[in-house]
């Protein structure tokens, strides 16, 4: 479903070219969507015939949320979290092997450091991309063997790998993904007479909701559909320079080949010649010229290869992007132990001490791209952060979530009792405290809110801060590539009407705008500051100030081999390779990085493949466009109902985004300086505990 799929049905369409035979093409997966488009898919734009085998059986599971004694809240504090590591431990005694797995590196390092400190260091390890090949190697090793009680895993082990028996998989935080859940969960009892064991351990009240939602879909043997990238043309000029540069190619021929892999079955001809110009002319720059790996002989309609474009496209293949993280190299061996987020790198000082793969370092000295550590021993660790981690929650969940939350919101009206007995009967969590602590959250939103927001109801919630700051937040159940879609056109809609640079975040249920204590407007108005037939223009300027869209330039620059990651068998510093994107987006479309004062009303955007790719990957990729539209379309025709709450505290369902960590900010203001911190937040375990703060005091406006 992304790019790397595209790359590999390209390379099968080359090595298909080579072969003096029809290969076979087998694919195998229990979690796929449908099966038929997945047919296509391998076998791409021909005539040979594909045998779908479905043997439509669906595996008993044992499934079950486990959430603490105390309460969840927006944030956990250090006693739950102290609490759900005693369980997790508790759970890793009472079976042989445990698989854990987590959203993020930095929880995996630090799940894995505090079980370690309850089952011993021996007994726990972790598994990440970010740590070396041979750690990770050991920790499936010991895994398989049985020699180790748990194993703290990102979605490194979520596929492919042969880990021997596992008895009991938990999930720190939902998976995002009905999918995902499934695979990891499958990963246990590999036998034919065992059931696969998975626990949900929610890590907030939104979380729990979405594991409940979860439990849902599964029971009702839901899946999410694949959604196959448009061919991404920085994919199709790496292979394209690969292939000339292996022999020379008609023009018609290669385009015939490229077509046959499913993702390009669409591709035009005008398209195709677009990428070969610029493959054949390259950039100029005062430099000279670079990026010319073609010859295109127009007449004949012939590609061949120029100088060098056999060795670019061998040591800079592939489509995963460069984050820039630092090696960790072990002195005095030199082994490379794994890598760090170069911010991470930056902000460390030479004798600090921090935790990579279960083991602590000590930091000897920082080198451009290389860290040298050496061992720590005992001593305490902090635990490394890692940049640009939040897995956005699938389009099927998020219909899950929307469909628990209606179902509630009418259970509700019978009183929390009977919510509570419809969520054990229905949903079968597990336990009595998660249905509870469910119906209590959704019970004073909806005290709050007099509705619970779904993708049927959208609910624009306003209130004010300590310092009479304003904040309007947008409950809307369409995931975080929808929410952030919307977040970042109305922030444009309402910095061009007020003249004004608001702060806004976007998760998977809500937008958060905060705004000034000068700014008036009516709350109804806000649903129609969007337009379905015009919102992707005005998301397009509003991208092109965002963090987003330079970070994705340089992804889709490097994989089209316009800026080259390795060079004379070396890896491209950092600096030089975003120095080396900039000079390009200069060249291609010199008004993203222009004065704004020379800018008069909106931005030009040039017609040139790699900026269109650009643009997709931010529309289609990082947002969902497509969505956002129907939402805006549903509320134009009032399929969707807008409730409008002016409130004197935020509610329940707010909590979680005045607190969002930054993978969620819209905006480039640091996190300390969030308006949402000036926000009071009250917490409220009990609809009476509400009471009338959805009702602003007559005595208080009259006084004003």
């Amino acid at each position: 479903g992304n790019k790397r799929g595209a790359h590999l049905l390209l390379s099968l369409e080359r090595l298909c070219a080579l072969a003096q035979q029809p290969v076979v093409r087998i694919g195998i997966s229990a979690t796929q969507k449908p099966i038929d488009a997945m047919a296509s898919y391998l076998v791409g734009q021909r005539d040979a015939p594909c045998r779908i085998v479905d043997t439509g059986h669906i595996r008993e599971r044992d499934l079950a949320i486990e959430v603490p004694p105390s309460p969840l809240d927006a944030l956990m504090s250090n006693e739950v979290w102290e609490e759900v590591y005693d369980r997790l431990a508790d759970l890793c005694r009472a079976h042989q092997t445990t698989l854990i797995f987590v959203n993020t590196r930095r929880l995996a390092e630090r799940a894995a450091k505090h079980l370690s400190e309850r089952l011993g260091e021996d007994n726990v390890s972790s598994h990440h991309g970010s740590l070396a090949r041979a750690h990770r190697l050991d920790a499936e090793t010991r895994l398989k063997d049985g020699r180790l009680s748990a194993l703290v895993a990102t979605a490194s082990l979520e596929l492919g790998i042969d880990i021997g028996d596992v008895d009991l998989v938990c999930q720190l935080g939902s998976p995002g993904a009905i999918a995902a859940l499934l695979q990891r969960v499958g990963r246990s009892g590999h036998a034919l007479d065992a059931v696969p064991k998975g626990r949900l351990f929610p890590l907030s009240r939104d979380d729990l909701v979405e594991a409940a939602a979860i439990l849902d879909a599964v029971h009702r043997g839901e899946l999410e559909q694949i959604v196959f990238p448009t061919a991404p043309l920085d994919v199709l000029a790496q292979h394209l320079v690969a292939e000339v540069a292996s022999e020379p190619w008609s023009e018609t021929d290669l385009l015939r080949m490229v077509q046959r892999a499913h993702v390009y079955r669409a591709l035009s001809r005008d398209t195709f010649a677009d990428v070969v110009r610029m493959l054949a002319q390259g950039f100029s720059t005062r430099r000279g010229r670079r990026g010319a790996y073609i010859h295109h002989d127009r007449v004949n309609q012939w590609l061949r290869e120029r100088r060098g474009a056999r060795l670019a496209a061998v040591t800079n293949a592939g489509a995963i992007p460069d984050l820039f993280d630092y090696d960790v190299v072990l002195m005095p061996s030199g082994h490379s132990v794994g890598t760090l987020n170069e911010d991470f790198a930056f902000e460390s000082l030479p004798g600090d001490i921090f935790q990579l793969g279960n083991m602590s370092y000590r930091i000897v000295k920082t080198e451009p791209g290389k860290m040298f550590v050496e061992d720590a021993q005992v001593q305490s660790p902090n635990i490394p952060f890692w940049l640009g981690e939040a897995p956005g929650r699938s389009d099927a969940l998020s219909i899950a979530v929307s469909r628990l939350r209606d179902a509630l919101d009418q259970q509700l009206g019978a009183g929390d009792q009977a919510a509570v007995s419809w969520v054990n009967r229905h949903l079968r969590p597990g336990g009595a405290s998660a249905a509870e602590q469910l119906v209590q959250y959704l019970s004073v939103a909806r005290t709050a809110l007099a509705v619970v927001p779904s993708q049927q109801r959208v609910v624009f919630e306003r209130f004010f801060d300590e310092t009479g700051d304003m904040h309007l937040v947008v409950h809307s159940s369409f995931g975080s590539r929808v929410n952030r879609a919307w977040g970042l056109a109305l922030r444009k809609r309402f910095c061009r009407k007020f003249n004004f640079e608001l702060q806004a975040a976007a998760l998977e249920d809500c937008i958060i705008l905060s705004l000034g204590a000068t700014h008036s407007f009516a709350l109804e108005e806000v649903a129609r500051y969007l337009n379905s037939r015009t919102v992707q223009n005005v998301l397009v300027q509003a991208l092109l100030d965002a963090p987003m869209f330079e970070t994705h330039w340089r992804w889709v620059v490097t994989t089209a081999l316009a800026v080259l990651r390795r060079r004379g068998g070396k890896k491209v510093p950092a600096q030089f390779q975003r120095n080396d994107a900039e000079d390009l987006i200069a060249l291609v479309f010199p008004d993203q990085i222009a004065c704004l004062e020379n800018i008069a009303g909106e931005r030009d955007v040039p017609d040139h493949p790699l900026v269109a790719q650009t643009l997709d990957d931010c529309l289609n990729e990082v947002m969902d466009i497509s969505g956002l539209e129907r939402v805006l379309a549903g509320i134009e025709q009032q399929t969707i109902a807008v409730v409008c709450r002016d409130v004197t505290t935020p509610s329940v369902l707010a909590q979680e985004v005045l607190n969002a960590r930054p993978f969620a900010f819209l905006d480039d203001a640091p996190a300390e300086e969030r308006r949402t911190l000036a926000v009071r937040a009250q917490r409220y375990t009990h609809a009476d505990d509400v009471g009338n703060l959805s009702r602003i005091d007559p005595e208080a406006v009259a006084r004003v």
